[in-house]
């Protein structure tokens, strides 16, 4: 989830050019809105969202006893937020910019049958 459309855009090409099939949500309450039925392998999942903060969507899904890998992208600099991503379960914590090398290896280690290199 990404609510920068371009930013959203990169991170669902660069996915699918490495053969990860992707749907990107605006905000967290589209993702929870979502049809049921898609299947995830994790959620890329940006720290900073307008409404529902990434960080409050993976308490409310781990608290409803949904588990997801999930890898948050940010471009603040918050040690106490990084802490705090890590605490709620993280495959992975990238600053804005990252390599694309880092995203597409922290979903490998998500989901390591997906492997696609």
């Amino acid at each position: 989830m990404e609510n920068d459309p371009s930013m959203r855009r990169s991170v669902e090409r660069l996915l699918n050019a490495h053969g990860f099939p992707t749907k990107g949500y605006t905000s967290a309450e589209a993702f929870l809105g979502r049809d049921a039925e898609i299947k995830i392998g994790c959620i890329v999942l940006d720290v900073h969202l307008d409404g529902m903060s990434g960080i409050e969507l993976r308490h409310r899904l781990k608290d409803s006893g949904t588990n997801f890998p999930v890898i948050f992208i940010t471009a603040i600099d918050d040690d106490a937020l990084e802490l705090e991503a890590a605490e709620v379960g993280c495959i992975a914590y990238l600053h804005k910019p990252f390599p694309a090398s880092l995203l597409i290896a922290a979903i490998n280690k998500a989901v390591p049958d997906s492997s696609t290199d």
